[in-house]
């Protein structure tokens, strides 16, 4: 297996090493951090103006032949709209970035961002970058397919390696050895961020206003970063026993296709890393194709 999987165990290590300027100032950055800082913030302008253009052409389209009373809600609606402020912009980056930090003191831990400023500040500095960009593409399936892959390389490494340490390094014993609590914490950290921003509506150009998180609607692929996330850090955990449980289960599962006398040995780090990244590398392109490629749902 290990392999297989040698590319993309190499383009980790490549990806892994610090970039300059950071590595200057002995700040940890490396290339897949920067670039998956690029990407995220780029998506949520991308988002933000695909629904704004939406918003304006309901109102458009809804002012098209209506009445007079019809006309001054419409007015009404699209009065509504806020001026475009970079402070909005940044607080949803952040909430994207850090808003799974928020179950770090159920952990005993302390949230990342207080730790250290390295993250926030660079999030801030991409997207304000981003934000003086004239105009970005819209969404596509050529831009969301090869993106797909960055996605796969970065939430690998927060759901095998970010969570993870969050719930082993609990100085709760009970919390340190609990699967459910790995797989719990995995789900809550990696969604947590999209989920606020969902439920408030932030990105979308009107006040803030409670509504269903796309999440919790009845279809398709919008549910697929919820159960991505501990299924990814259930597999990793299952192929690196990284609690007593795992192993028990990793003897039982392997049980299942025959009986062995020996003891199943854990795989290591980098090839388990690599088979999740493969995991995910499937699950995001095949929702890339599924939202922009014209399959039906």
């Amino acid at each position: 297996m290990s392999l297989a999987l040698a590319p993309i165990i190499e383009l980790y290590r490549w990806g892994l090493e610090p970039v300059a300027p950071f590595s200057w100032f002995g700040i940890q950055v490396n290339t897949i951090d920067v670039a998956a800082a690029v990407r995220l913030c780029l998506i949520l302008r991308q988002v933000r103006e695909l629904i704004t253009k939406g918003h304006k052409a309901h109102a458009a389209q809804a002012a098209t032949g209506a009445s007079e009373g019809e006309k001054a809600t419409v007015a009404a609606s699209t009065s509504k709209f806020e001026e475009k402020s970079l402070v909005r912009d940044l607080v949803a980056t952040l909430i994207v970035v850090h808003g799974g930090d928020a179950i770090a003191p159920f952990l005993g831990v302390p949230p990342s961002f207080l730790v250290s400023g390295v993250y926030p500040i660079t999030y801030i500095l991409i997207q304000t970058g981003i934000e003086w960009i004239p105009s970005v593409p819209d969404l596509s399936l050529q831009l969301e397919l090869p993106f797909s892959f960055l996605d796969a390389l970065s939430r690998t490494l927060l759901l095998v390696h970010a969570i993870p340490s969050m719930v082993l390094n609990s100085p709760h014993p009970q919390i340190a050895s609990s699967p459910w609590a790995l797989l719990v914490t995995s789900l809550l950290s990696a969604n947590i961020g999209f989920f606020v921003l969902n439920l408030t509506n932030f990105l979308h150009p009107t006040p803030l206003s409670l509504t269903t998180p796309s999440e919790l609607l009845p279809y398709g692929w919008t549910t697929v970063d919820l159960w991505c996330a501990p299924l990814v850090t259930g597999i990793y955990s299952l192929l690196t026993h990284s609690q007593p449980f795992w192993e028990t289960a990793h003897a039982a599962v392997f049980g299942w296709l025959g009986p062995s006398d020996e003891k199943l040995a854990p795989v290591d780090y980098e090839t388990a890393r690599a088979a999740c990244t493969v995991v995910l590398m499937a699950l995001f392109s095949a929702r890339a194709i599924s939202n922009y490629g014209g399959m039906k749902r």
